[in-house]
């Protein structure tokens, strides 16, 4: 026994140490869960960050959304970490038109600013009426119709308000509309009368070409203005917004006087890296900054994570670096030269994971069990009726089916979320039942019109089938296609992404099976199919031009987000 006891010690000793060693580690892994935050701080295609604060530690953001309906979402948050969407700014079919319009039209690059007690946000509806002013005293709404600016002929426009006078700044044409290289542009500014909301008197350039016009800078855009430490600052996006995209910076000590660019501009890109880098964040660029409440500061900036050669299928997305003061200029510091995927929490900050996520990985499943649609939800243009119903069959989403189609330019019976990662799953649970080949129901990869993969339940030679549908510049066409049991009318059905490559699958209560796999993802991605979107993953049902009685009834969707680079 007196050889045993020192064994059992040692043994209990080391369980102890192991035990302690683990209780240590899950201590410090929440440790570093609660230190950092995680870029983008949102993912999916959010571009084209604009932020403001009310001076009484609100913050809000907005977003582009192109030709979806509702237009720009409006983020609320205390801290600048944790994000939740309050309300959607044009939200009434009479604030904005979109039917006719291209996805990558439309809303174009808004900017929210607040004066006295008064939200102001400012935007262009591409191929449509143009630039325009909404107002509101709640940022949660309602906003304002639109108040249209003719006079302000380009895109981006933002306000600035000094101490006696307001100011709207854009991009613009060249000089006498007379480019002297392809992406040769202004920025200029009109005098605001903000009380009555329009421009005053004749604009001014303030930048021409950009930085330095020597060396043919191209879209000189988004501009925003800044006044303290005793300058006005001018700061825009140069390069364009994809690999050479940037962010530059000027100031003066008069508004009236010429901006001087600052020496060592610009002040965050990413388009002198090695593009095949490790997970690279790149195409950064539409920056605005911010000062918390602690006296820190943040930008917000559009950056996209690219899968290689420049294609991504999460579109442009909301990222936040902190932001360091040379010498009375703002400089991104990325602590290195890329920008990261984590950085420190402002000081006093944690992660409240109560809330809807917007980043990070995570699974959310959406049981239609409310009495109307979250915010996340989309549809492609203005919706002119009432064409889905969460209250005709409790417990679904009740969608009509009808002749309008993805491939057109109207409203079709879509609704959708936005991929926000590059791995990940949407699925739904679906009953829907036809007798005629034109109609089918399911769900949809979406990037544009051209750019879709649709797997759906319809009907050939009088037996159900679950076919792959791939979008495309002259027509849809099948590549597989499964016949169904007779009897089949509820049907489970899956899109899963894997970075470059999408499987689809189908199952009949959970015997899931695979229709289709490894399927090209690169047709979806920004690169292949253009434009400013990115992929957004959706429940549709079409008629495909004929009109119809039938209708698609949605009894669940679940999205799920799996990135490695959040695993660790």
């Amino acid at each position: 026994m007196r050889k045993v006891i020192p064994f059992l010690i040692i043994a209990i000793a080391l369980w102890s140490c192991n035990t302690k060693s683990k209780e240590n580690n899950t201590t410090l892994q929440k440790e570093i869960e609660q230190s950092y935050y995680n870029n983008p701080i949102l993912a999916g295609w959010y571009p084209d960050p604009s932020i403001t604060d009310d001076g009484k530690g609100n913050y809000y953001l907005v977003n582009s959304t192109f030709s979806y309906f509702p237009g720009i979402p409006i983020f609320h948050s205390t801290d600048l970490v944790n994000w939740k969407q309050i309300g959607n700014v044009l939200d009434r079919p009479e604030q904005l038109e979109l039917e006719g319009l291209g996805m990558s039209r439309g809303i174009f690059a808004p900017d929210i600013s607040y004066d006295n007690g008064i939200f102001y946000l400012t935007c262009t509806v591409v191929d449509g009426k143009g630039n325009f002013v909404v107002t509101a005293e709640n940022p949660a709404g309602p906003w304002s119709n639109p108040t249209y600016l003719p006079e302000v002929n380009g895109i981006d426009p933002a306000l600035f308000f000094d101490d006696d006078k307001s100011y709207i700044i854009y991009n613009s044409d060249a000089p006498d509309n007379k480019p002297l290289y392809q992406g040769h542009r202004t920025i200029r500014m009109f005098e605001f009368d903000k009380e009555n909301l329009k421009v005053v008197g004749e604009n001014r350039i303030l930048i021409n070409g950009g930085v330095d016009i020597s060396k043919k800078p191209v879209w000189i855009e988004g501009p925003r203005m800044y006044k303290l430490n005793g300058y006005y600052y001018l700061m825009a996006a140069e390069g364009g917004t994809s690999v050479d995209h940037s962010e530059v910076i000027l100031r003066n000590k008069n508004i009236n006087d010429e901006f001087i660019p600052y020496k060592d501009n610009p002040i965050l890109t990413q388009r002198q890296l090695d593009p095949n880098r490790k997970d690279p964040i790149t195409s950064a660029g539409h920056a605005d900054l911010i000062q918390t409440k602690k006296g820190e500061w943040y930008g917000v900036f559009l950056a996209t994570r690219d899968y290689g050669d420049d294609h991504y299928n999460t579109g442009r997305e909301t990222f936040l670096a902190p932001v360091k003061w040379i010498d009375d200029w703002p400089i991104f510091d990325l602590d290195g030269e890329t920008i990261k995927y984590q950085y420190p929490l402002p000081k006093g900050v944690k992660i409240n994971k109560e809330l809807f996520n917007l980043n990070g990985n995570f699974t959310y499943t959406e049981n239609f069990d409310n009495d109307k649609l979250g915010y996340n939800w989309m549809f492609l243009r203005t919706p002119k009726d009432t064409w889905y119903s969460l209250e005709e069959k409790i417990g679904y989403l009740t969608i009509n089916t009808r002749p309008e189609t993805l491939s057109g330019i109207k409203n079709p019976s879509f609704i959708g979320h936005r991929q926000q990662h590059l791995k990940g799953s949407a699925s739904v649970t679906i009953d829907f039942s036809t007798q005629t080949p034109n109609e089918s129901a399911g769900l949809v990869a979406f990037q544009n019109e051209a750019h879709f993969y649709y797997l759906c339940k319809s009907i050939k030679n009088g037996k159900p089938v679950v076919e792959l549908i791939k979008g495309g510049e002259k027509e849809p066409t099948v590549i597989a296609s499964v016949d169904l049991p007779e009897t089949t009318s509820t049907i489970q059905l899956k899109i899963e992404a894997n970075v470059d490559t999408y499987n689809f699958s189908y199952a009949i209560e959970n015997d899931w099976k695979i229709l289709a796999e490894k399927i090209d993802g690169k047709y979806l991605s920004t690169k292949v199919a253009g434009g400013f979107v990115g992929v957004t993953l959706g429940m549709y049902t079409t008629s495909n031009g004929k009109e119809s009685i039938n209708k698609a009834y949605f009894d669940s969707f679940t999205y799920t987000g799996n990135d490695a680079i959040y695993e660790n």
